[in-house]
Order: C-alpha cells, then structure tokens, then sequence
C-alpha cells in the first residue's frame, strides 16, 4: 500500500482559520450588497446595510489637520502588530505534510494478529548500525516497504566501506528479528572532523 500524507496542524492555526473565515465572509457579504445593487435594489437600504457610505464620508472628511502625531503613532503601531500577528498566524497556515508510518503486519488467524509498531522496526536498524564501531548516531526511518538509515561516523576513512557494513548489519538484523527482508537504505548526514576538534581543544 502507498504511504499516505498527513498535514500537521497547530492549535494557533485555528485563530488564522477564524481570521481566514470572518474575511470570506465580508467579502461575502458585500457581494451580495453588489448584486443587491445590480437587481436595482434601492440605494438606501443597501447604505444602511453596508455602512459603505458612512464610511466613504468618514474618509472623505478626513484632511491633514486630521493627520496629528498621535493618529500617525497610533496607525502605525496598529498596522506593525497587524503585520506581525497575521504573518505569525499566515505562517501557522503552511501545510507541513510528512509521511503516515503504519504498523507491520506479521501474522493474522482467528486467534488475533501479530504486528510490530514503526519505532520498534527503527530501534532494531539503529541497534545495528551501532554495531559497526565507526558509528556515533543512528537514525532510522519505517517507510511501510523500506527502511532508512541515517548514520553519523567519527571519521571520514573508508566511508563506502562503512555504508555498506551498515546497510549489511540491518539487513541481517531484520532477519534476525524474524522481519520482512525490507530494502534498506543508508545516508551519511555527517562525520567527526579530527583538525577542528583538535582547534577547539
């Protein structure tokens, strides 16, 4: 089965989706006021439902005497912390997919079934990598039909040969486990640099 994709949500988001909803609903609103118009409803009534000219008179009378410190002060902080919340909050918007894991399943009869979560799969690839003592971190990740391993070393010396002894050891270790024979894959996220602990020393 294909992995499926799930969008992470945060509680904060919630606040951006009611800002999100009290928008399309003016706007919404006054499209209606808009077609209310185009049907030749009458003018007045449409005013004092929108409060469109109330507020085009409003903005109409405003001069540069009206423009005093204070107002400019006052606009410009408002609009700064408008600025600041609505990006925090169009940030929590952006969707952050990531990859469903999913149990493996191994047995199933009428007495029940038998499977073995992600992490337990994950912990048995990073025990195995640790065996090749040139390994200081381990990384795994329970794709659903792969597995993968990242590795973090104390040298940059025969890496290829260090990648593949890992790729090896959890290959071995899953049948071990009596786990399905997964492809594994191995990546190097990095490794210990002898000159720059020696400066820091």
């Amino acid at each position: 089965m294909r992995q499926r994709l799930r969008a992470r949500s945060s509680r904060v988001a919630v606040l951006g989706r009611i800002v999100l909803v009290a928008l399309l609903l003016g706007v919404l609103w006054y499209g209606l006021m808009t077609i209310l118009l185009a049907l030749g409803a009458p003018r007045g009534a449409i005013d004092v439902l929108s409060g469109y000219r109330r507020a085009y008179d409003f903005l109409a009378g405003l001069g540069s005497e009206s423009i005093t410190p204070r107002v400019r002060l006052i606009a410009g902080l408002s609009g700064l912390g408008a600025f600041v919340v609505f990006a925090f909050l169009a940030f929590k918007e952006l969707p952050r997919p990531y990859v469903a894991r999913r149990r493996l399943d191994l047995a199933e009869d009428e007495r029940g079934e038998v499977t073995v979560a992600p992490r337990a799969i994950e912990r048995v690839a990073e025990s195995a990598a640790f065996g090749n003592p040139a390994v200081t971190k381990a990384a795994g990740r329970w794709g659903g039909e792969d597995l993968d391993v990242d590795v973090h070393v104390d040298r940059a010396r025969d890496l290829p040969a260090t990648l593949r002894d890992v790729q090896a050891k959890v290959a071995e270790a899953l049948v071990a486990h009596e786990l399905p024979a997964v492809p594994v894959g191995v990546t190097l996220t990095g490794y210990d640099n002898p000159r720059q602990q020696r400066e820091i020393s």
